[in-house]
């Protein structure tokens, strides 16, 4: 089927927004829409200029035989400035609070528009990072470990805290939680990693990182690498940190039970995406 060139836009278009980080050979577009390379290399300069100049991500183009076309999902600067101010608004929410200074985030982890956003900050932030899977622990940080994977177009492995018959067999380490100085225990099926494997380790939050230090064990079991760590929400002044490299979309910085008043601010996300404005079409 011969496509207008209209068509052949809106489709070629559709096609890498649903493969982010998929390199696709010029052949395949070409024979998808009879059309000569030279006519796609144009519509690929059309799309490439547009998804920059509305912040929507790059196309990278892969030279030689066996190159071909990338889209790089990536937000403006000013987007995730907005969108990270809206999250704090919603987060400070005095109905929030749960008996023990706990937060309520249900809500914001099942809102797929939230979500969805989040991903593409995160999938932002570690765009020029070799990763070959997303892993999060069960089960709060699982949407959100799902949406970055889907702009990074990796899987996603979930470890777990007791042992799955579905899974069969695993591995297992004892780790020390952060907050509470008590020895626990999480798993991961063999069979959900490779050796050597680059994770990229996404949680929804953040006391004192004893959680993500002991995903950052199990790994070593694995002899995989940690190529980033992003999480929701960090708390300020915790004594010892555990974790020292990570990206955090918001910090909470109080927490007054009494009278009922949560005070958060942006995290430490800006301090890495700072420069890559010029990457993205910052105006």
């Amino acid at each position: 089927m011969k496509f207008r060139r209209s068509s052949r836009l809106v489709d070629l278009t559709n096609y890498l927004l649903h493969h982010p980080h998929s390199l696709v050979p010029l052949t395949y577009f070409s024979e998808k829409y009879q059309s000569a390379k030279s006519s796609i290399s144009e519509d690929l300069t059309i799309v490439k200029e547009t998804f920059e100049q509305h912040g929507i991500g790059t196309l990278q183009t892969v030279p030689g035989a066996a190159g071909g076309v990338k889209f790089i999902p990536q937000v403006k600067l000013s987007e995730a400035k907005q969108f990270i101010d809206e999250l704090c608004e919603l987060i400070e929410k005095p109905e929030r609070l749960l008996p023990g200074g706990y937060l309520y985030l249900t809500d914001i982890m099942g809102d797929p528009s939230i979500v969805n956003r989040m991903g593409r900050l995160f999938a932002t932030a570690f765009s020029d990072r070799k990763i070959d899977v997303v892993m999060t622990v069960a089960t709060k940080g699982i949407p959100l470990a799902y949406a970055v994977a889907g702009q990074l177009d990796v899987p996603v492995v979930i470890v777990r805290k007791d042992s799955k018959v579905t899974e069969g067999s695993t591995v297992s380490i004892n780790y020390v939680s952060g907050s509470s100085k008590r020895i626990q225990t999480m798993l991961l099926a063999k069979r959900s990693l490779k050796e050597g494997s680059n994770v990229l380790i996404i949680d929804d939050f953040m006391k004192a990182g004893g959680t993500i230090n002991g995903m950052i064990s199990l790994l070593e079991e694995f002899r995989a690498k940690v190529a980033g760590i992003g999480v929701l929400v960090e708390t300020e002044g915790v004594e010892e940190r555990l974790v020292d490299e990570y990206i955090s979309l918001v910090k909470l910085t109080d927490v007054d039970v009494r009278e009922r008043n949560i005070q958060v601010m942006q995290g430490t996300y800006f301090q890495l995406v700072k420069d890559k404005d010029k990457e993205i079409g910052e105006d």
